[in-house]
């Protein structure tokens, strides 16, 4: 048995039309391979799978639209995956408009990268209450880990609790671990023989996906949404080996005084501009080297050690990347935030008495406060 796909022949690891007349475009397998083998994945799904090597492709973002948009006439659940390390970077904000009136459950991601202290139950609250700020009313919050096979039967049960004989459509960001969880309900809840590709890579499916139920009903994978303010979606493959954690998070405390600086390699700045002396604690991935100045040296710093000292990137892929940009918060007294750097991590303001933070980042990666995960 195998992935049914929206129409024709196609790809059962990515979704795309399988084609034999442009290596460029989604779905190419050379043509003596449609004679040869019965059941055909495209040429850049076997590379990722074997090789772990990617290529992009391109998709028409009006068709991409046109597929999310089908939705809303469905009568489905929709189950939205979120990634815990970079929850602004992958909420769809926009999603009521694509899938009116349905359902919509939250399942959160990656709960493996944060330390074993935290409260689940905090967790979930934050969760549903950030949601709600980004325009989404969620019927449950389920914290979860694909990787590790953690909370998994809390995300089945809340499935089978909330869907009833729906079918169910799977929508999220880029890097959220989507695929890995559809890969989980296969094993589950069908007879397939075979995955969908995974890829730490964006971009992995590229078409909706109908994979068949042992009751009948569907679910439904839907292409990762490219999200171009993910400091992820603007790096060298390299570097993402850098910024997206593979192991528990290791929480770093910085004691600052005002008018100090750190730098997350060469890819962000955060300056403690004004206020009492207290520690910042840093959610970044283990790999990403942290280093401590002087806000007056900060920026003779960077011209001189970026790509050295300040890597990486390299100093040759900083000067690709777009320009920097200042973002400027104020902490007022007796306020709990994070100050949250999409696809690179969050860094949470530890005292109450306030504080004046600057935060520099290329142009277009988003950076946002908020109240405080942990």
């Amino acid at each position: 048995m195998t992935a049914e796909t929206t129409n024709g022949n196609r790809c059962p690891g990515c979704g795309a039309k399988l084609q034999s007349e442009d290596p460029s475009l989604p779905g190419y397998v050379p043509e003596e391979a449609l004679d040869k083998e019965e059941r055909v994945i495209c040429r850049r799904c076997f590379r990722i799978r074997h090789y772990n090597e990617f290529s992009a492709v391109e998709v028409d973002d009006g068709a991409f639209l046109q597929m999310l948009g089908r939705i809303a006439g469905t009568d489905s659940l929709v189950v939205h995956i979120v990634d815990i390390f970079d929850f602004e970077g992958s909420i769809i904000g926009g999603l009521k408009r694509f899938i009116g009136g349905n359902p919509v459950l939250m399942v959160v991601n990656k709960m493996d990268l944060l330390p074993k202290s935290v409260n689940p139950n905090r967790i979930v609250n934050w969760v549903r209450k950030q949601a709600k700020e980004h325009g989404l009313k969620v019927v449950d919050a389920v914290l979860c880990s694909a990787k590790k096979n953690i909370g998994f039967d809390r995300v089945l049960e809340s499935i089978a609790r909330a869907r009833g004989n729906r079918d169910v459509y799977v929508v999220g960001a880029t890097n959220t671990g989507k695929s890995t969880l559809i890969n989980r309900l296969i094993r589950d809840f069908s007879d397939l023989d075979e995955e969908l590709t995974t890829s730490r890579y964006p971009g992995t499916t590229l078409d909706l996906i109908k994979i068949p139920l042992d009751d009948g009903r569907h679910i439904i994978d839907t292409p990762g949404v490219v999200f171009p303010y993910r400091y992820t979606e603007i790096v060298s493959k390299r570097n993402l080996q850098t910024l997206l954690p593979e192991k528990p998070l290791h929480p770093v405390v910085y004691q600052l005084k005002p008018e100090q600086t750190l730098f997350f390699a060469g890819f962000a700045r955060f300056d403690f501009a004004a206020g009492e002396p207290q520690s910042f604690t840093c959610y970044v991935s283990n790999a990403l080297r942290i280093h401590r100045t002087k806000l007056a040296n900060a920026d003779e710093l960077y011209a001189a050690q970026a790509g050295n000292l300040l890597s990486p990137p390299s100093r040759e892929e900083a000067e690709a990347l777009p320009d920097w940009t200042v973002h400027r918060f104020t902490v007022r007294p007796g306020e709990r935030k994070d100050i949250a750097i999409s696809g690179l991590g969050w860094i949470k303001v530890n005292g109450l008495t306030g504080a004046q933070l600057a935060v520099h980042l290329p142009k277009g990666v988003r950076v946002v406060m908020r109240d405080a995960l942990i």
